[in-house]
Parts: structure tokens; sequence; C-alpha cells
């Protein structure tokens, strides 16, 4: 039987052969210990940030998607209705703050009356805020904001986007598979952009074993609003019920 208990061994030395032998463990200068600790302090006050905000607030739903896509998609008007269905059952939008289907469901989200916020991020080329959130936090890590984006919200609502709504998808269903985090609904809207993913995962994902079958039904894939709203109705009562 191998045991897993690190508590009582010793360090693995570096092998004689190993390249790192050149590289010995200095002592760190004081202005690298003090860069990390600006560092430390930085990442500190953005979750403090985040949490003093963010978890005053429920219920709220994640709304995620393209910044790139033009309004002109059939997905911007789709995100809009969707926001504005879900504030007018009582719920709280969450975006990343950016244009296209971010501002889609912020906008949603004002016009009927629900609190529209977002957690923004800082980039070389500045993601600048949309026109219609409410309450806007701005964080420097893009893992500080993921948390934000993450931690707070009854279910997650996914529009078509690229590598940042791939990673902010994946990163959601990943804590789920390993249990991180409580299950809670994953809505892919847009059968015709999804479709290809999710033949993928179910095809060659899951023949080579990278994923095993109990994975697939942590997300669905739909264009029906008012089934996404019923479902996230449904996960609050039942959050409700646990409180």
């Amino acid at each position: 039987m191998v045991s897993h208990s690190h508590s009582s061994s010793p360090p693995t030395p570096t092998p004689a052969e190993s390249p790192f032998k050149a590289y010995p463990d200095d002592v760190p200068t004081v202005e690298k210990i003090a860069k990390h600790l600006v560092i430390l302090f930085r990442i500190a006050k953005e979750f403090i940030a985040g949490f003093r905000f963010f978890s005053r607030v429920y219920p709220m739903v994640s709304i995620f998607g393209s910044a790139r896509i033009p309004a002109s998609h059939n997905g911007y008007e789709a995100t809009r209705e969707l926001a504005a269905k879900l504030g007018r059952e009582g719920f709280a939008i969450l975006t990343g703050g950016g244009p296209s289907f971010m501002e889609a469901a912020n906008r949603g989200a004002r016009e009927a009356g629900a609190r529209s916020l977002a957690c923004n991020i800082r980039l070389p080329h500045e993601q600048a805020a949309n026109r219609y959130i409410d309450r806007l936090v701005t964080m420097r890590f893009f893992f500080s904001r993921k948390y934000m984006l993450i931690s707070y919200s009854v279910g997650f609502v996914y529009l078509p986007g690229g590598f940042g709504t791939l990673d902010e998808l994946f990163e959601v269903l990943t804590l789920m598979q390993t249990k991180k985090i409580p299950r809670r609904p994953v809505v892919l809207v847009g059968t015709e952009y999804w479709r290809g993913l999710e033949q993928w995962l179910r095809g060659e994902v899951l023949r080579v074993g990278a994923i095993g079958d109990e994975s697939l039904p942590l997300f669905r894939i739909t264009d029906d609003l008012d089934s996404i709203v019923q479902e996230l109705k449904r996960t609050k009562n039942e959050i409700d019920r646990e409180r």
C-alpha cells in the first residue's frame, strides 16, 4: 500500500546532474521581498473590496460572453431579454463589465429595474466599462476577478465568446467537477454556436477518458430563455431552503 503522507519524509535532494544545481537557493534580496509584499497587498486589497460588496448581493446570476462580437449578433438581444426576465424575478445581474454580450446583460438588468453589477479587469489596452452598470468593481488580477464572478452567484449563463469566456466556463465546470463549489446551473445559450464544443466533449474527450460520463450533465445548451429563468428560480428556492 502506497502512503500519501509526507509529514515525516525528508525533502528530495536535487540530483547532481540537474541543471538547477547551478542555481542554488539564495536568500532573496530586500528589493525582491518588497516587490512580492506589494503584490500580496494588492491581491488582498482586491479580495477585500470584492468580499465587501459581492458577498452582500443575493440572489445573483453571472452572465458571461464575448467582448468582441458586434451588437448586431442575435445573441445581443437574447442576452438583453434574458437579463431583463431574470431582473424582473428579483435576480441581480453580474457581468465582466465590458461591451457586447456583457453590455447586453447589464442593459437588460437596468431596463428591468434590477441591480446591474460588474467586475471589470484592467488590461494594457483598457477594457472600458459599459454604460449600463450601477455598481462597478475593477480589478488588476484575473484570478481575483474570476473568484468574484463565480463565488456568489446562484447560476452561470454563457453566451458565445472566445478564450476568456471558455476559460470562465471551464473554470466553473472544473470547480464543480472537483466539488470545490456547489453544483449550480451552467447554461450555454446558442445551440448553433456551442454544438461543436458539446460534440467534441461527448466524442473525443469522453472516448479517451479525459472526462467521465458524470461530467457531461454539469452543463446544458439551450435557446429557450424561459427555461433558464425557471431553472434559476428553482435553484434559488433550493438554496433558500438550505440557508
